[in-house]
């Protein structure tokens, strides 16, 4: 099979949809990739790198779209990018649909197959494809609210770990899941005060067990965040539910009940953000401020640190790579229930029911979707 690799395009993102190490392992499985030059500069990986690998180095990204059967690549698919899917192609990328409509319907329109990273399950339960980029945002909202705190940068003037006779700050982590385990872990470590709220009890046994009495765990209710966010000096907002738009936890009128010079870092600023005044920022113009509080929403965290991130994520996306060019499209789709619910958009149609519902189109069963697709050797 033919692979494509473009050049990410996003503010900012300098991810890579596969390293060299991924690379080789593909080609040594009897694949083409095709990399767009310079694809791996943000990494510190040169096209001399990836043709060491034994990739083919494409001069531009309509070259690489022009050849390739499946396309890798990390963030949504930009509008440019978009224009240049065809109906034979795959894209294997993280897609973040429902709170997208213009992308929704450019991939509909398009008739391209689409698998969405952040909705592929796994045998146990969980999101694989996310969680290592979950992992790395929510190691970095502890540092980058740190750092939106400081008095240049619109907050309190604040150090969450304090020093000997000055209080630490208080962080408060909406979401108990991948997001907030990583941000309780950073912000312990930090010294500061934590409290974790999530609405399953199972999650905050879990995180009790974890981090024992460095943490407080309180069950969600709108009343317990109210209370929290009093005297919360930072907010992170880690609240997920797979494919569907993220729930506002933190209202317009919650505001005011914040400290002036609070920082609010909406992760799941991707499917729409938890905070009600939240909107997508990049990390040239990471933070805002909305009644006296500093928003960080910055919509791609994990391209800031992008050569730990794109490892991480190759590590995940590897197999299901090697799957899809092994097995054909469709063969790797029907043999994977895991990887068929990563399928969102088919055939012109939505095979995701969240994001149909969120979305308002008519839901295609996954596997209707994709019985136009040839049938493996």
């Amino acid at each position: 099979m033919k692979i494509g690799v473009p050049k990410e395009i996003k503010n900012n993102e300098f991810r890579v949809g596969m390293t060299p190490g991924a690379v080789r392992e593909v080609v040594a499985h009897g694949h083409e990739v095709w990399i767009e030059s310079h694809a791996g500069d943000g990494i510190g990986m040169d096209d001399q790198a990836y043709v060491a690998a034994g990739a083919h180095i494409a001069p531009s990204a309509a070259d690489v779209f022009e050849r390739a059967e499946l396309i890798v690549k990390v963030k949504e698919p930009q509008a440019v990018e978009r224009a240049r899917l065809r109906p034979e192609q795959t894209l294997f990328t993280y897609l973040h649909l429902a709170p997208d409509p213009e992308q929704t319907a450019d991939l509909v329109k398009s008739g391209a197959t689409c698998i969405a990273y952040e909705t592929v399950t796994s045998s146990q339960g969980g999101l694989p494809l996310l969680a290592p980029m979950s992992e790395v945002a929510g190691r970095m909202a502890v540092q980058a609210g740190a750092t939106a705190l400081e008095k240049s940068h619109g907050g309190l003037g604040l150090l969450l770990s304090g020093v000997p006779g000055v209080e630490p700050g208080k962080i408060v982590i909406l979401g108990g899941g991948v997001v907030g385990s990583n941000a309780a872990t950073i912000a312990c470590g930090m010294g500061a005060e934590v409290v974790v709220i999530d609405r399953s009890v199972d999650v905050l046994r879990r995180l009790s067990a974890q981090f024992g009495g460095r943490i407080k765990t309180v069950y969600s209710t709108r009343h317990a965040i109210e209370q929290h966010l009093r005297d919360a000096d930072l907010v992170i907002g880690g609240v997920l539910i797979p494919g569907a738009a993220a729930p506002k936890l933190i209202t317009r009128d919650m505001l005011g009940l914040m400290q002036r010079g609070a920082v609010i870092v909406d992760v799941a600023i991707d499917q729409g953000g938890c905070c009600e005044t939240s909107r997508a920022t990049t990390h040239a113009d990471p933070v805002y401020v909305v009644d006296d509080i500093v928003h960080y929403c910055v919509a791609n965290m994990p391209g800031g640190v992008p050569r730990t991130s794109t490892k991480a994520l190759n590590n995940v996306t590897l197999p299901f790579i090697l799957q899809l060019a092994g097995q054909g499209v469709r063969g790797a789709l029907e043999a994977n229930p895991h990887l068929l619910n990563g399928l969102n958009v088919a055939n012109g149609a939505v095979t995701n029911a969240e994001v149909a519902q969120a979305l308002n189109y008519q839901y295609r069963a996954p596997l209707s979707a994709i019985a136009h697709l040839p049938r493996p050797a």
